[in-house]
């Protein structure tokens, strides 16, 4: 339980929360430029890439997906366990608690979707 009465904390908590949505954005974007990029690849005809080259584009591509997906997750999770630990003083009146945590719920299923289009195009 806070003992601060301030409703800062509730700020410093929903920033944090933020901050691990954009980092999930951006390992989501740059798994798909990984995966993508393996598949530009192979269909522009370079003779360098073999099959394993475009598996391994596939293989990091979408663990990076997975990644920031299980990351927007738990960060719910996680914000979820500070807010039950503020008293109502630190929260203003009228504010709305779950918009933050519908956000990154949101990309979290998103990401989940995508890995999902990925692995049934892939194979």
């Amino acid at each position: 339980m806070s003992s601060l009465n301030d409703p800062r904390v509730l700020f410093a908590a929903e920033r944090t929360l933020l901050a691990w949505n954009r980092t999930s954005i951006a390992l989501m974007a740059f798994g798909f430029v990984i995966e993508r990029f393996g598949l530009f690849l192979q269909i522009n005809g370079r003779e360098e890439i073999e099959i394993f080259q475009r598996h391994l584009s596939f293989l990091v591509g979408t663990t990076l997906i997975l990644l920031a997906t299980i990351i927007a997750i738990i960060s719910v999770v996680q914000h979820k366990r500070v807010l039950t630990t503020l008293k109502p003083s630190e929260i203003p009146f009228g504010y709305i608690l779950n918009l933050g945590m519908i956000t990154n719920g949101v990309i979290g299923v998103l990401g989940l979707f995508l890995s999902i289009y990925l692995f049934i195009e892939f194979f």
